[in-house]
C-alpha cells in the first residue's frame, strides 16, 4: 500500500491537523541532494510500509517548504516526527536503523491485534459471533495476554456452544480484570450448563446408559446436546455413531452440519473434520 503524501501548504491542514485525529502521521523532513536524507529515505519508506493502514507517511521537502519545516522547529536533516491529533508524539534527527525506528515508534502505533479486536467488537454488537470469533482467535494468537481479547473471545465461544474452552479461558483472567463483562460471561456459562441439565437431556442420558449400543439414542442425544450449546460433547457422541456405522440414518449429515456451523479458526472444527474425513476416505 502507498501511504505516502507530500506535504504542501494546501494539504497541511488536512493531513497534519485533520487526518492525524484518526491516524498517526510520520512526518519526514528531507532535502534533495542531501546525502543523509537520501540514506534515510528508503528506511523510512520500509517502516511506513510495515505499518500500512495505521500510519500516514508525510514527506516535507525542506527546500520547497521552508515555512512548514520552521513551524515544526526543524534544525537538522533528516528529521522525523510522529504526529497524533495535531501534536508531536515522538521523533528523532539524524540517521537511525529500521530496528531503532520501529522500537521507538511502535508504542505509539496500533498493533494488528488492536484492529482485529475493534472489528470483532462491531461484529459482536451486530450479533455476528461466528465472524467475530474468527477475528478474535487471530488476535488472541498474536497476544494471548490481553484480558479484553480473552473476555470477548470467551463470550463468543459461549454463544457458539464452546462452554468448556470458554471456562478454560476465563480461568486465566486475573482478579484485576474480572469486571462487569467477566461477570456477565460467567452468568452465561451458568445458564448454558443449566440448559445442558434439561429433563430431555437427562432422560436421554439415562436411556442411553441402559442401552449403550442404541445408535438412534446417541443421535437424538447428540442433537439435544448441540441445541444446548454442548458442541464438543455432541460431536464426540455423534462421531462415535459414524465409527460404528458410517451410513446410519442422518448421522453423517448432522455431523457435517455441526462441524460446518463452527467458526473458522475453532480447533474443534479441524479436529472433527479430520475424524470424519478419516472415516470417509
Amino acid at each position: 500500500m502507498n501511504n505516502a503524501v507530500n506535504i504542501t501548504p494546501e494539504n497541511f491542514q488536512q493531513v497534519i491537523l485533520q487526518d492525524s485525529q484518526t491516524q498517526v502521521v510520520m512526518v519526514e523532513f528531507w532535502a534533495e541532494g542531501y546525502e543523509p536524507s537520501q540514506q534515510l529515505a528508503p528506511i523510512i519508506a520500509n517502516v511506513a510500509a510495515k505499518f500500512g493502514d495505521n500510519l500516514i507517511h508525510a514527506r516535507v521537502d525542506c527546500q520547497q517548504q521552508q515555512e512548514i519545516a520552521g513551524q515544526f522547529g526543524v534544525q537538522n536533516l533528516p528529521t522525523v516526527i510522529l504526529v497524533k491529533e495535531g501534536q508531536p508524539l515522538d521523533g528523532f534527527a539524524g540517521m537511525q536503523t529500521e530496528e531503532q525506528i520501529i522500537a521507538a515508534f511502535e508504542k505509539h502505533l496500533p498493533k494488528p491485534e488492536d484492529t482485529l479486536y475493534e472489528q470483532a467488537v462491531e461484529l459482536v454488537s451486530a450479533g455476528d459471533y461466528q465472524q467475530a470469533y474468527t477475528l478474535l482467535k487471530q488476535a488472541y494468537d498474536m497476544n494471548a495476554q490481553r484480558a479484553d481479547i480473552k473476555l470477548l473471545l470467551a463470550d463468543c465461544q459461549i454463544e457458539l456452544g464452546q462452554i468448556k474452552p470458554a471456562k478454560e479461558l476465563l480461568a486465566t483472567i486475573g482478579l484485576v480484570d474480572q469486571d462487569a463483562l467477566y461477570n456477565s460471561i460467567m452468568g452465561k456459562i451458568e445458564l448454558a450448563e443449566q440448559a445442558a441439565e434439561s429433563p430431555e437431556i437427562k432422560a436421554l442420558q439415562a436411556e442411553l446408559a441402559a442401552n449403550p449400543d442404541d445408535l438412534a439414542l446417541k443421535v437424538k442425544l447428540a442433537v439435544q446436546l448441540h441445541q444446548a450449546n454442548q458442541t464438543e460433547e455432541a460431536l464426540e457422541l455423534i462421531v462415535s455413531v459414524l465409527i460404528q456405522d458410517l451410513n446410519f440414518g442422518e448421522a453423517k449429515k448432522l455431523t457435517l452440519d455441526m462441524i460446518n456451523a463452527l467458526p473458522d479458526g475453532d480447533p474443534l472444527k479441524s479436529k472433527y473434520r479430520r475424524k470424519v474425513y478419516s472415516l470417509l476416505y
